[in-house]
């Protein structure tokens, strides 16, 4: 495994998140299998939220499916560095407020989210949606 991806799955045990994401997986009745890149795959994770066809905290990736597709999975390990990047926990509340600042800027929660945007929309399946501002709409008149 290359150097950078030991560091991540290191930062992201000692930051605790991906203790807290195992512990979800477990909560979530999914089962666990080494992934690529030090992550942590998590299949039939049991729950519907969030809604999302994979969901990465620290180096686990979680699903309600039994597999994800290689594009997906490098998405999500994008996610699993910003997890390292954000020393863990804060990533949650950035997030969120990454999230709503997406809906709010063309109603949508991930084509205007920096970390999704940073991790790859196309990657992740997700839409780029224009700004509210730039959609064409019709003049008064």
């Amino acid at each position: 495994m290359n150097r950078r991806f030991r560091f991540r799955r290191a930062a992201n045990y000692v930051n605790l998140s991906t203790p807290l994401g195992l512990l979800i997986a477990f909560v979530g009745g999914a089962s666990r299998t080494p992934g690529p890149n030090g992550l942590i795959l998590a299949f039939g994770y049991r729950y519907r939220f969030p809604v999302a066809g994979a969901f990465t905290v620290g180096n686990v990736v979680l699903t309600r499916h039994d597999s994800l597709s290689e594009q997906l999975v490098l998405h999500e390990g994008r996610h699993a560095t910003q997890w390292a990047w954000c020393v863990g926990l804060p990533m949650l509340p950035l997030y969120l407020l990454s999230m709503l600042v997406s809906v709010i800027v063309c109603g949508h929660q991930a084509s205007y989210n920096v970390f999704e945007r940073l991790a790859g929309l196309d990657d992740g399946g997700y839409p780029r949606r224009p700004a509210r501002w730039r959609r064409g709409g019709g003049s008064a008149g």
